[in-house]
């Protein structure tokens, strides 16, 4: 079921690049699909990782995915999926923080393993293209990084064992670089 979700998602963000990039979108979902299987998760829930954005950023339905891949699969990826785009980007983040910090295991991990690689690529980003990568952004840096740490501290009260707690770890780091104290006096563009 997973080669066959790598291919339906492929096809499905085919044309679409990470923010201001020329990465292929699907290494986004392929990356979060591959934390989930690492951390021994069930192929249901590595699937969901491959799928969680084609209801929010394509064209595909939800039904479509049920159909497809059932039910389970389904219920993942309207959790990690946005339920009302029209909302501002302050109210939708503010969603997420909350369904995070009530969610069933599996919707957790699958956020978890989302926003870390959304961290590591932004910070990968600013190692390239210094503080220009921000205007990629509906929001300017601070509105980021108030979601971020936001998210840092739901995954740090809620994922409490081993081998999720390790990439708690793994998103605080990021954290710190993405966003360095400000008496730190580190520079994650260089």
């Amino acid at each position: 079921m997973i080669f066959y979700a790598i291919q339906f998602a492929a096809a499905a963000h085919s044309g679409q690049y990470r923010k201001g990039s020329r990465v292929p979108y699907i290494v986004h979902p392929i990356g979060v699909a591959r934390t989930l299987l690492e951390i021994g998760c069930a192929e249901h829930v590595a699937v969901a990782g491959v799928l969680h954005d084609v209801v929010e950023d394509t064209h595909i339905k939800l039904v479509e995915v049920r159909v497809r891949f059932g039910r389970q699969v389904a219920d993942l990826v309207e959790a990690a999926s946005e339920p009302d785009r029209s909302l501002r980007w302050e109210d939708r983040k503010q969603h997420t923080i909350e369904f995070l910090g009530q969610a069933p295991e599996e919707s957790l991990l699958i956020g978890l393993c989302d926003k870390l690689d959304n961290l590591r690529s932004i910070r990968q980003d600013l190692t390239l293209s210094g503080d220009e990568v921000w205007d990629r952004f509906r929001r300017p840096r601070e509105s980021q990084q108030w979601y971020y740490e936001s998210l840092s501290a739901v995954f740090a009260r809620r994922v409490t064992s081993d081998p999720a707690l390790r990439l708690v770890k793994d998103f605080q780091r990021e954290l710190a670089l993405v966003f360095p104290p400000p008496e730190s006096g580190q520079d994650p563009a260089r």
